[in-house]
């Protein structure tokens, strides 16, 4: 196994040798430079392993390597080796922002748990820059995630943005239901149009009548998108009118002149409610049918929505970004019942610097339940101190290896989330 890779500077032939020999046996891959210039020629942004070099070298020095390098990636793990001559140098490129500096002859075990650390922080370095950018490229108002389901219904987007075809979209509470919608409307011939939202739940003040003239709200959608939020919820009467609004396209229709109204409609009910909606409407409106899946399908995505949710959020209210290993707490998680919406309300309480809210106060739940929170936090604040390593997170809570694992699994802790936080 690969423990990760190092680029060795040294022009001391038989010193590199030995310590690649050694950096080798301990299972990482070493890629050997003679010469400042030589491994600067190689290193290049988002490098994936650190880099050791000795300080005093011809031509171009350890610390001018190290400059170089920082301008390029100050996030770069550099280790410096130092003769007892270059200690207060060495001092000050460590306050620079150097990883850590040794002194010859150094002992190999230091060594070793020097690279070990520098190699963890920069496997989490680059995992974060990667969320990063892959927030940075996904406007707000797009369906984030690489589960495989969210990434077909990404690829269908285009798509059903240029046809006429009528849309429902299943979905439990919170999963970004309308915002599919919108992008469907977007993304299509219709984008120039009006995007009208009519909550079947709550419709607006006034007669059922009032929503189907010729001024009403459903009108005002023409040549654009009607989109019918919450249809399993609508009362029997709205479901009806909704049924000759499918069936005619036009409103007023006790009018002389019936409105004739070109609309592509798209539906959401909440997953498991199709019975609740009219047979007739349903299959009228249901050419095509799509479905979101809750988070807890998709824990894959908790890092990718957690980056871009803090991100986005600290915009809005005016507050910088907090890293995102300050919410590792919601990445442990593994029960989401308000879906993304709730994942996204938990994150702005991380910006606002109020925390995890929960409804019920420790000594309110029941002991299992305790029991179970006490465990999962235990377990997380471990990793966080060890920097995701699991030997040092082991001694931390004193438990075998195999019943961490076992507890892991039980309490749904994703362990490639928390490490991914800690970037």
């Amino acid at each position: 196994m690969n423990a990760g890779t190092v680029a060795l500077v040294d022009d001391d032939a038989d010193l590199a040798a030995a310590t690649g020999q050694l950096l080798t046996l301990a299972g990482y891959s070493v890629a050997r430079f003679g010469n400042g210039k030589a491994a600067l020629d190689a290193i290049d942004l988002d490098y994936p392993g650190v880099v050791i070099t000795d300080v005093r070298m011809p031509g171009m020095s350890g610390i001018e390597l190290f400059r170089h390098l920082r301008e390029r990636d100050a996030q770069l793990p550099v280790i410096l080796i130092t003769g007892h001559g270059d200690i207060e140098m060495a001092v000050d490129a460590l306050k620079a922002g150097v990883w850590d500096f040794l002194t010859k002859p150094f002992d190999p075990d230091i060594l070793l748990s020097a690279v070990a650390r520098a190699v963890a922080t920069r496997r989490l370095t680059l995992e974060n820059r990667e969320l990063r950018a892959a927030v940075d490229t996904s406007p707000s108002d797009r369906l984030i995630g690489r589960n495989g389901a969210i990434q077909r219904l990404r690829t269908m987007i285009p798509m059903l943005g240029e046809t006429d075809l009528d849309i429902v979209v299943e979905g439990a509470t919170g999963t970004g239901k309308a915002l599919l919608a919108k992008l469907i409307h977007r993304s299509g011939k219709r984008a120039r149009h009006r995007f009208v939202t009519l909550d079947c739940a709550a419709p607006p003040v006034g007669s059922v009548e009032d929503l189907f003239t010729a001024h009403g709200l459903i009108a005002g959608a023409d040549r654009g998108t009607l989109l019918l939020d919450n249809l399993d919820r609508a009362q029997a009467p709205l479901q009806h009118r909704l049924v000759q609004l499918v069936e005619r396209r036009a409103v007023a229709l006790e009018a002389r002149d019936p409105q004739p109204v070109d609309l592509r409609i798209i539906a959401t009910l909440d997953e498991g409610r199709r019975d609740d909606v009219l047979p007739a409407l349903y299959h009228r409106v249901a050419a095509v049918s799509l479905r979101l899946p809750p988070l807890s399908e998709r824990l894959e995505d908790l890092p990718l929505l957690t980056a871009h949710f803090l991100q986005a959020l600290a915009e809005t209210h005016g507050r910088p970004v907090p890293p995102l290993a300050q919410a590792v707490s919601l990445l442990s998680r593994a029960d989401w019942p308000g879906n993304v919406r709730e994942l996204e309300m938990a994150v702005e309480r991380q910006v606002l610097g109020l925390g995890e809210q929960i409804a019920q106060t420790p000594s309110e739940m029941p002991l299992p339940d305790r029991v179970r929170d006490f465990e999962r936090g235990a377990i997380v604040e471990a990793l966080v101190n060890a920097r995701g390593e699991i030997g040092p997170a082991l001694g931390a809570l004193g438990i075998p290896r195999e019943t961490f694992y076992y507890r892991v699994k039980r309490l749904g802790i994703d362990l490639a989330a928390v490490r991914a936080g800690l970037g």
